[in-house]
């Protein structure tokens, strides 16, 4: 996986567009406002989702994920437990940032409501529900697969 601070920058882009590209159109879904946002509006909030779930991944959330996901995994060599140690704090701390955002979105746009704690429960659950399984089983493979294929790549050895 990434080893230079240059490959995980393009291995955060990849992920990120990713899981904010499906979870934006869940979210949607959810509120009921897919397929009734112009085009324009959704590029608009798909971009400031993107923003700020990047800068979560390389600044915030990614660090403390990893950092909390190799003390978990110290007493173990296998890969797959580090990944899944990873990928299931990544998504944890993620989902709680990117709810928090959704429920200001949602309060921009429809006003604040009485019960913005159960609200925010409520959208953390659900995002939860959804981003784990999207992270574990479709984005995390698809992405490293990815990543490895065109990123991590060797370049071809020339003869002289």
């Amino acid at each position: 996986m990434p080893t230079t601070k240059k490959e995980s920058v393009q291995f955060g882009l990849m992920m990120c567009f990713g899981m904010v590209l499906v979870m934006t159109f869940y979210n949607f879904y959810l509120n009921g406002t897919l397929g009734k946002m112009t085009f324009m509006d959704t590029a608009v909030n798909f971009a400031i989702g993107f923003i700020i779930a990047l800068i979560l991944d390389l600044y915030l959330v990614g660090p403390m994920a990893k950092r909390i996901a190799m003390k978990l995994t110290a007493n173990t060599n296998k890969v797959i437990f580090k990944v899944l140690a990873i990928s299931v704090c990544m998504v944890l701390g993620m989902a709680f940032f990117m709810s928090i955002y959704g429920i200001i979105m949602s309060s921009l746009h429809n006003g604040i409501t009485d019960h913005i704690f159960m609200s925010y429960l409520a959208v953390f659950g659900k995002n939860l529900l959804m981003a784990l399984p999207l992270q574990i089983l479709i984005m995390g493979p698809l992405v490293r697969l990815i990543f490895v294929k065109f990123v991590k790549a060797e370049p071809a050895v020339r003869s002289v």
